[in-house]
């Protein structure tokens, strides 16, 4: 008889092999499924066989008894949900006990984003004349220009990039393969980065990589270094909002909606698989459109 956590590795697997998932969405699910073997051997459940209604709603309890908010809730149900339908597929259990679970309704977020002109000032603090600050600004132009994800930006190696036609080739979640055009910003900054900057800095490498974006000592940058690089060049400015990559990615969606893109194609750009993903973004466009109303319309609000 497989151990629970045997069935969990298989599942992490299976998600790595047959589902094509990225290491972040299996790191979610990892975390998510060893809280769930830890609370039953609390329970002293000690087979995946034994978990019924009455386990899943004690599990429940506890969840909302740590105060999570709705959505780790539900991004741990929804995976407790996509563990179980695997195990029915695979003939070891009858009945999934988390199918019919439904998921806490979710808080609708508005994205945080920069207006343009926050944005402006962030542009202008690298010292272009330096390696670092070459590559700081090729870093924040393909972040605005693309609105890829740090981990794809992370990811993005040389060949990826066409000069030629202005075009990233992203390999994004799923391993899902998506062509973003960049403007001449970007062009200008990554050309003179990847021509300069990279060499210079890729010298003092401990081994060669084809990774576009390197730290000061020339290896791979993370994520994390990234969103270090991005935190020091907001602390030149003269902004006080907060820093976060995703913060670039939402005002690059934002902006493209409200110079009048269309959903579909903001959608294709970001990578998502659902319209309703791309759709909380519409809120920005909303307000310019009342906004614009309430300035213009000769009768939107009284004289004086």
């Amino acid at each position: 008889m497989l151990t629970i956590k045997t069935n969990i590795q298989q599942f992490l697997a299976y998600l790595h092999v047959e589902k094509n998932a990225s290491d972040y969405t299996i790191q979610f699910y990892e975390s998510d499924l060893m809280m769930f073997l830890t609370f039953l051997e609390k329970e002293q459940v000690t087979r995946i066989q034994d978990v019924n209604q009455s386990v899943v709603r004690i599990f429940l309890t506890e969840l909302y008894e740590r105060k999570l908010s709705r959505r780790s809730v539900s991004r741990t149900l929804s995976c407790l949900r996509s563990f179980y339908t695997f195990l029915e597929k695979d003939h070891k259990i009858e009945i999934n006990p988390f199918a019919h679970i439904p998921l806490p309704k979710q808080d609708t977020r508005i994205p945080n984003f920069f207006y343009e002109e926050e944005l402006s000032e962030l542009f202008e603090v690298s010292d272009r004349s330096t390696p670092i600050g070459q590559r700081n600004q090729a870093l924040i132009e393909t972040l605005y220009a693309t609105g890829i994800r740090v981990s794809e930006c992370e990811q993005l190696q040389l060949h990826q990039i066409d000069f030629h036609l202005s075009v990233l080739n992203v390999i994004g979640k799923g391993r899902k393969e998506r062509f973003i055009p960049f403007g001449q910003y970007a062009k200008e900054a990554l050309r003179h980065y990847v021509a300069d900057g990279r060499k210079q800095l890729t010298h003092k490498a401990s081994e060669e990589s084809d990774r576009v974006f390197v730290n000061s000592r020339g290896n791979p940058i993370t994520a994390r270094g990234i969103r270090y690089v991005l935190n020091s060049m907001m602390k030149q400015t003269s902004s006080t909002v907060n820093m976060h990559p995703h913060k670039i990615r939402h005002s690059f969606a934002t902006h493209m909606l409200n110079e009048g893109a269309d959903l579909r194609s903001v959608q294709e750009l970001l990578g998502h698989d659902n319209l309703s993903s791309t759709q909380i973004y519409t809120h920005v466009t909303k307000d310019r459109l009342r906004n614009v109303y309430m300035n213009t319309h000769p009768r939107a609000k009284p004289s004086d």
